[in-house]
């Protein structure tokens, strides 16, 4: 054997007991590489059943407004594969990219952040929860020592809870990349230390998120899934049941990130917020709890010293035209957003977003609420 072959085995010997040494979630990270949009076929799934489908309406005006050629531009560079504006609760403008339609699944990715806040209103409006500055150790044990006495469920849902996480989407190590692709995200959760004083600063943690299910689910002694098809997703007349990935088969819901569905049913989130919580004149959370969660939390300083402006209860504001928009999104551009003064929902999902911020924004963002001004009169 020459000894270019012999040091071309031992380096594959090498690399094979590295990986085989490594934990499972950097394996599994190694073997799907970065996220993608239809990742709900790798993971395990538990269904969000809905009920008796309430489809939207159709504009008389549908697909008759056009988009100006300079924005679809800068719209196809981000790899589209649907945008979708609802006007009215009627359908005025709707197109799909790269073999997708109005039936296809897709991650939400951190748009599931805005639904999981939802389902804290609901356990709060149910009785559930008592009041949101419970503390968490009443729900989860392990939240009553190591300085994670404090912790609220309020400082959970507005991102100040303190705890001690790296929110780093390109590391292998990162604690991210271990609740993305780890088969324990409860452990994950109770064995988290804190970095500092909760109910100060805002840090963007995908965590919190999860706190907060685990919180839904010892409340209410039920998953979320089933939790939320029946507070929400029968009741607003989704067409399709939703997929939400798990950590492992009949696990704990990926519930920062992974809920999958289309842009027609993405759509009923954003009209519910635009409804101040209620459907066909039914209340599913109260008035109060959506003002709450689309209000900045504007007593939390962020990483430059500002107040928080451009975040509520898990879901995102931007101002834009003078007006105030609440959205949920996600980290390949998913969004939708909820504009007051034009009584409209838009739905943008895709492959990519922008990595430039304008302030606390991504710059793609501005791309699509350009596109659907053009078309919104």
């Amino acid at each position: 054997m020459s000894k270019t072959r012999k040091i071309l085995l031992a380096i594959i010997a090498l690399a094979v007991f590295i990986y085989l040494a490594l934990p499972y979630y950097a394996k599994q990270a190694l073997v799907h590489q970065m996220p993608g949009i239809e990742d709900y076929q790798i993971f395990d799934n538990r269904i969000v059943r809905a009920g008796n489908h309430q489809p939207w309406q159709v504009d008389e005006k549908y697909n008759t407004v056009e988009i100006a050629d300079s924005t679809r531009d800068k719209m196809a560079f981000y790899e589209p594969v649907a945008f979708l504006i609802i006007q009215d609760q009627k359908i005025l403008y709707e197109e799909y990219w790269d073999g997708f339609n109005e039936d296809t699944l897709s991650n939400s990715f951190s748009m599931a952040k805005g639904i999981v806040s939802l389902l804290i209103g609901a356990a709060l409006d149910d009785g559930y929860i008592e009041n949101l500055d419970q503390k968490v150790g009443e729900f989860i044990e392990a939240y009553n020592e190591g300085g994670k006495e404090e912790v609220t469920i309020r400082d959970v849902l507005t991102m100040s809870s303190g705890l001690d996480w790296d929110e780093a989407y390109a590391s292998l190590f990162s604690p991210t990349t271990e609740s993305y692709y780890g088969n324990d995200l409860r452990s994950l959760v109770k064995n988290l230390d804190m970095m500092e004083q909760p109910g100060v600063r805002y840090y963007y943690r995908s965590i919190d998120t999860e706190l907060l299910a685990m919180i839904v689910e010892s409340a209410t002694g039920r998953n979320i899934s089933d939790y939320c098809s029946e507070k929400y997703w029968k009741k607003m007349g989704a067409k399709h049941d939703a997929l939400w990935s798990l950590d492992e088969k009949e696990g704990m819901e990926k519930a920062f990130c992974c809920f999958n569905s289309n842009a027609r049913d993405f759509a009923r989130w954003g009209q519910l917020i635009l409804n101040n919580g209620s459907w066909n004149g039914r209340q599913l959370v109260s008035e109060d709890y959506v003002h709450a969660t689309t209000s900045p939390a504007d007593h939390l300083i962020d990483n430059e010293g500002k107040h928080v402006d451009y975040y509520g209860y898990q879901w995102w504001l931007i101002e834009y035209n003078g007006i105030t928009i609440p959205y949920m999104r996600g980290i390949l551009g998913q969004y939708v957003f909820a504009i007051p003064e034009k009584n409209a929902v838009v739905v943008r999902l895709g492959h990519k977003r922008s990595e430039e911020l304008i302030g606390p924004n991504r710059k793609d963002i501005y791309v699509y609420l350009e596109a659907a001004f053009q078309v919104l009169k």
